[in-house]
């Protein structure tokens, strides 16, 4: 699903972005609510961040990447956790492009979450680079999603990969 975000493009550079686990839901400018095998998971576009909601029987788990005001959390590269009985992984990555290979990127994946049935994009009026898109999945008993916020001025992408599961008791 791609929507068009009816609001000022603020949050405007990569290193600003922080994450949180466990927030409350924040006021957000497009929703996509999803049923995978069991699993109710809502994707939440918060401009330039976002937001993941899951809830289960095991429990709930909230994943925020956005300009937290007062946060001192800056984005990891890497995050592992136990979070009951999930065990929960996170990854962060920023890629600087060139303006014609920033381009060409953002046109494939507004492309690629537009057609995905799990996918929620949102771009900002006035920059067609300007976006955050969304892509979740379930594989092997595990859910996950895709995120990926654009800040053509600075031609970066961060890019974040989430994966929780069930924790595996330890074998010896």
């Amino acid at each position: 699903m791609l929507t068009t975000l009816n609001t000022a493009y603020t949050d405007t550079r990569a290193a600003d972005l922080a994450w949180a686990l466990g927030r409350e839901p924040l006021p957000a400018l497009a929703v996509l609510d999803l049923e995978l095998s069991g699993t109710t998971l809502q994707l939440r576009l918060l401009g330039a961040s976002h937001q993941v909601l899951v809830e289960e029987e095991r429990g709930t788990c909230s994943e925020t990447v956005a300009c937290i005001p007062g946060s001192s959390t800056p984005l990891p590269l890497g995050v592992s956790e136990r979070l009951g009985k999930w065990e929960y992984e996170f990854a962060a990555r920023v890629e600087t492009l060139s303006p014609g290979k920033f381009a060409a990127r953002a046109q494939e994946l507004l492309a690629l979450v537009t057609d995905h049935p799990n996918g929620l994009a949102g771009t900002f009026p006035g920059s067609p680079h300007a976006f955050t898109a969304m892509v979740a999945h379930r594989e092997k008993g595990q859910l996950g999603w895709r995120t990926w916020h654009a800040y053509p001025q600075e031609g970066r992408l961060v890019v974040t990969r989430t994966r929780i599961g069930v924790r595996m008791p330890a074998t010896l």
